[in-house]
């Protein structure tokens, strides 16, 4: 099984790391537009092959998307930041432009992969991916979900002071510090409703700790997170070519779901060999369906700006 990263910046890199740690895939192949950075980080992860047990082959390339053919997953995490002084609309135009163009590319050598997007604003891509790249949209998955939702529970198991592996929770909505929706009615220590061991002001604490998760990190360290997104992907992409048939919170296509169609916004699905196997619909509060309503119509005003 081959898997593509596209972008072997921090994020790229961590995902092809955290992959081929996991020793499931036969190859994964890092691709980037700046000459030999591709090359170098595989070689550099190969050079971890005998130190941490895994035989997943890691190779680069500037470029030569022939070098990713046959793929079964590709993520794509390339795109650029946000700049002081940029607007909303430009930062869009240059990421769906990059994000259009690896597309293609993925699809003319690969095209029956099942496309993972990083790349932000991440509904917004994943939605542009569905629109432009010719897929069922069951092959195309936003990774948002699976992250936030990792976020939701480390802020859970800190609040509690308990072990992480006794929380579960999960985030739905949209992949944003204002549409973010921690399900906190559904969340769970060992099956115990979370809600019964934490004040209700606790629990906004987590909440908006959990929203801001991404926004905190970029504030201390300087630059976007790298470790929990790589490993977000990781855990989906094991998912899909396991068969895993895990249920992972993500970005998807809806058709009617939740009351909304034509959108790309977080909720739980079933992933594995197929990738989308099932949207899984949940019940949700009065103010839960009220946020979610919110997040869809913030995300759509997004949308609008992309040129296809």
């Amino acid at each position: 099984m081959k898997v593509t990263v596209v972008g072997a910046g921090a994020v790229g890199a961590s995902c092809a790391e955290y992959i081929a740690m996991k020793d499931f895939a036969a190859e994964v192949v890092l691709v980037d537009i700046k000459e030999g950075f591709a090359e170098g980080k595989a070689m550099d992860l190969m050079q971890t092959a005998s130190l941490n047990g895994f035989d997943t082959k890691i190779t680069g390339t500037t470029g030569d998307y022939s070098k990713t053919a046959g793929s079964k997953v590709a993520v794509i995490t390339s795109g650029i930041p946000r700049k002081p002084g940029m607007t909303r609309e430009e930062l869009i135009g240059i990421n769906a432009g990059i994000v259009k163009d690896v597309t293609a590319n993925l699809v003319k050598h690969s095209p029956n992969v099942i496309i993972i997007v990083v790349s932000n604003p991440m509904d917004t891509m994943a939605y542009l991916v569905h629109k432009t790249s010719g897929l069922p949209k069951n092959q195309i998955i936003g990774m948002g979900g699976a992250l936030d939702s990792a976020r939701f529970k480390y802020r859970l198991a800190e609040a509690l002071e308990c072990p992480i592996s006794d929380v579960d929770g999960m985030v739905i909505a949209a992949h944003s510090d204002t549409g973010m929706l921690p399900l906190m009615s559904k969340a769970t220590r060992n099956g115990v409703p979370v809600t019964e061991f934490l004040s209700a002001e606790k629990q906004a604490f987590v909440e908006e700790e959990t929203k801001v998760g991404g926004a905190t990190l970029t504030k201390l360290l300087g630059t976007s997170a790298w470790y929990a997104p790589g490993a977000a992907v990781s855990v989906m992409v094991q998912a899909i070519l396991c068969d895993h048939k895990k249920m992972i919170p993500c970005s998807l296509m809806l058709d009617g779901e939740y009351g909304e169609s034509d959108i790309c916004l977080g909720v739980p699905a079933i992933i594995g060999a197929n990738g989308v196997e099932k949207i899984v619909e949940i019940s949700l509060t009065d103010s839960e369906k009220e946020k979610f309503a919110t997040a869809a119509k913030a995300v759509r005003e997004v949308n609008g700006d992309l040129k296809f």
